[in-house]
């Protein structure tokens, strides 16, 4: 199943109620959300749409400290909807490593698996046995990502990174990743060097392939390298079976180099072939390996900061029109 991103950071979005006829238009079988808005958990009760709800990264510390506060959380975002509303991702945090420049960042990479750790047992202990408990990373985390074989984390997190593979492999969870290969392509544009194509970053089915010195594993598509990267960091650590996710991933359709509507609909179509094909094709490290994943994103946000093509990366305008199409239900 394919989820989508539904992020909020835009003026004029579509409302809620409309926002969730538009992913049910669009067949969206599952749906990440931010927070763990009241609203938007209602009007997903009774709808056949899984949810992934987010606990923010200011609310990490306290909930590590307090059991009573991981209590309280639960009560008030899972049990209160569940299982009217189909709750069966719960995210604490998001890419809480790719910012540790103050004291107040590295707490909370430091109170990362503890609060984990709480609202786990605190859904645990309510009988609930189908929903998984885990946090996003970015790709920043890594110190080298090519070859996948040659992959490592940053050596600085290495003190946060280890309990959380710990944790998150003792209870059969998935490591959440966010995941562009546009960036990693457009990085390698602007540095000058083209050992990376666009018809390689876009999952495009041609005879372009890069073979691993090291395993003999043949590779496809950016995307690939990318995720076994992200393996062989974990297997270096000792965890050689964590599950991955993918918790964002698309193609920005305006702002830079190579962003336009024909490649963002390419990307996330063949990302939809690729990760809904029957049996799961995995990646070479992984083959047959099935990968929740997520798109991102539902709509344009123009309250984004950053680069122009931060604010372009919606599969919708702000208004709920189409940029381009997206068959989120296909099988190939």
């Amino acid at each position: 199943m394919i989820g989508v991103n539904y992020g909020r950071l835009g003026n004029n979005l579509p409302s809620p109620a409309r926002s969730i006829e538009i992913l049910q238009d669009m067949n969206v079988s599952r749906v990440k959300l931010y927070d763990a808005d009241h609203e938007i958990l209602n009007l997903l009760s009774g709808k056949n749409i899984e949810v992934a709800i987010t606990i923010t990264n200011d609310e990490v510390s306290g909930i590590a400290a307090n059991q009573r506060l991981a209590d309280q959380w639960v009560y008030e975002h899972i049990i209160a909807h569940h299982p009217n509303t189909k709750i069966r991702f719960v995210l604490v945090g998001d890419e809480v490593f790719s910012s540790l420049s103050t004291d107040q960042d590295i707490q909370i990479a430091r109170d990362l698996v503890p609060a984990i750790r709480r609202i786990k047992n605190t859904i645990k202990a309510r009988g609930i046995r189908n929903i998984k408990v885990g946090t996003p990373l970015a790709m920043d985390m890594m110190e080298m990502t090519f070859p996948p074989s040659n992959a490592s984390f940053k050596p600085e997190l290495r003190e946060f990174m280890t309990p959380l593979l710990k944790y998150i492999n003792g209870t059969k969870s998935f490591f959440f990743l966010d995941v562009y290969p546009y960036l990693a392509w457009f990085e390698n544009q602007t540095a000058n060097q083209t050992n990376i194509s666009l018809d390689f970053a876009l999952l495009r089915s041609v005879n372009e392939t890069y073979t691993d010195p090291q395993t003999g594993l043949v590779y496809t598509n950016l995307l690939d390298q990318m995720l076994d990267s992200v393996v062989y960091a974990m297997a270096k650590l000792g965890y050689d079976n964590v599950m991955l996710a993918i918790s964002e991933t698309g193609w920005p359709h305006e702002g830079g180099s190579g962003a336009n509507p024909n490649n963002a609909a390419e990307y996330n179509n063949n990302l939809v072939r690729k990760m809904t094909a029957v049996p799961s094709i995995g990646t070479p490290a992984r083959p047959g390996q099935v990968i929740p994943t997520f798109i991102f994103s539902l709509y344009d946000e123009d309250q984004k900061y950053g680069p122009a093509t931060e604010r372009h990366w919606g599969m919708l305008t702000h208004d709920g029109s189409p940029v381009y199409a997206v068959n989120i239900t296909r099988m190939g």
